[in-house]
């Protein structure tokens, strides 16, 4: 496709139209206008915010050291000159693909050229067998940081339901204003899907040190109104052990939004099937961010990634595709978290039960885990050392080959 009404798309592109508000669905806005789109341009959102970023909703917002329009991914002015029709609160609720023509729950319809599904997910709920309280929060839109700190703020004792990534944040952010924190964990071990052993050890370490309460193995069975408390809740345990709190917060996951695609018979497995530049079955629609279920050049596989890089990234790549200039996402994953004065970051292929070499020392919290494929490196996790994960992108990104000693010893800087 080349020459578009602007100079860079198509004249059969005259109306783009993006569903969802979140970070991936604001790049593609950015990116659209970028290169040159300057036909009509919709945004459908459940939420009334402009785009924004969700990383700070567990760590700054959360703790009120950063407002929340902090975490807008544009400025006001700059969103205008973006001219986006934006339809919001609304929610798309089906596509015609033959006319190209989508619906949203309050009788609007929007008929399309090109359309990006960049929705997301939602937070995964507790079974309603187990929750039996309407005082469990989750942690997920703007709103849910907004209200779920004020809650923080008005509790001495906070139980976390989930020992992944959004739970620790939670339970990090918890202490610092103050609570005493009791996370909970079914399995045994933290993180145990993302993360080797020795990891998950070092992060149960980091919490407890911290003054966390982790019980590991503690099957949640009920949730409830405590009895002796107007505001509390009251877990109780498969092995019979009840534990009371003011507050609890579920980190159990996301739920990918593909309602929408699923409804209009697009390839769903794990989030919406796309091509290595985003394009589902149908050659109109495209879906990025937490929601797409892309291949991975990188791991060799089909992955749903939820991070910042990857809805920035894999936005920008579509947007472009989207508009005939074909961009094949082929970013190597990477993934951070902020835990006390931890920096861990987390990139490439990390196999959960392999054992990695380390440089430095885990308990002075700085430390660079290599994972090795015979000379290759393969993944990397950093903790409070961003320069190894800096230099060891460039050798993934080069396939340089490397050596265990050369890494292991930290008597020598890497470069």
């Amino acid at each position: 496709m080349t020459n578009a009404s602007t100079g860079s798309a198509a004249p059969s592109i005259q109306t783009i139209a993006v569903v969802g508000g979140g970070q991936a669905a604001g790049w593609v806005l950015k990116t659209l206008r970028k290169e040159g789109f300057a036909g009509r341009l919709i945004m459908i959102a459940d939420e009334v915010h402009p785009p924004y970023e969700r990383p700070p909703l567990s760590k700054t917002v959360l703790s009120g050291e950063a407002l929340p329009e902090s975490v807008h991914l544009v400025k006001p002015d700059e969103f205008v000159a973006l001219n986006v029709e934006t339809w919001q609160p609304e929610r798309a609720t089906s596509i015609d693909r033959e006319r190209r023509v989508l619906h949203t729950a309050s009788g609007r319809a929007a008929k399309y050229d090109r359309l990006v599904i960049a929705t997301g997910g939602t937070a995964r709920k507790l079974p309603d067998a187990i929750d039996r309280t309407a005082r469990v929060a989750y942690l997920r839109t703007l709103d849910d940081a907004a209200k779920l700190g004020a809650q923080l703020r008005e509790s001495r004792h906070v139980v976390v339901i989930g020992g992944g990534w959004i739970g620790l944040e939670v339970a990090a952010t918890a202490r610092k204003l103050g609570c005493r924190v009791t996370v909970v964990e079914g399995t045994s071990r933290l993180c145990g899907r993302s993360v080797p052993p020795g990891m998950s050890d070092f992060l149960a370490q980091l919490h407890r040190t911290e003054g966390v309460d982790i019980r590991l193995d503690c099957v949640l069975t009920s949730l409830t109104d405590d009895p002796d408390s107007a505001t509390g809740v009251l877990a109780t345990f498969a092995d019979g052990s009840v534990l009371k709190a003011d507050l609890a917060v579920a980190g159990i996951g996301l739920n990918p939004s593909t309602e929408l695609a699923e409804s209009a018979g697009l390839a769903v497995d794990n989030g919406i099937v796309v091509s290595a530049i985003g394009e589902t079955d149908d050659p109109a629609i495209f879906a990025c961010g937490d929601v797409a279920n892309h291949p991975n050049a990188w791991l060799k596989r089909r992955i749903r990634l939820e991070s910042w890089a990857n809805a920035q990234n894999q936005a920008i790549s579509t947007a472009k595709a989207a508009l005939g200039l074909e961009s094949a996402y082929e970013e190597i994953p990477w993934f951070w978290s902020d835990q006390y004065d931890v920096n861990l970051q987390i990139l490439g292929d990390v196999p959960p039960h392999v054992t990695p070499i380390v440089r430095g020392s885990l308990d002075s919290r700085r430390a660079s885990l290599f994972f090795l494929d015979g000379a290759t490196l393969r993944g990397v996790i950093a903790i409070n050392s961003a320069r190894d994960l800096k230099l060891a992108k460039r050798w993934m990104q080069q396939n340089k080959s490397v050596t265990a000693e050369l890494l292991q010893d930290d008597s020598k800087p890497l470069a």
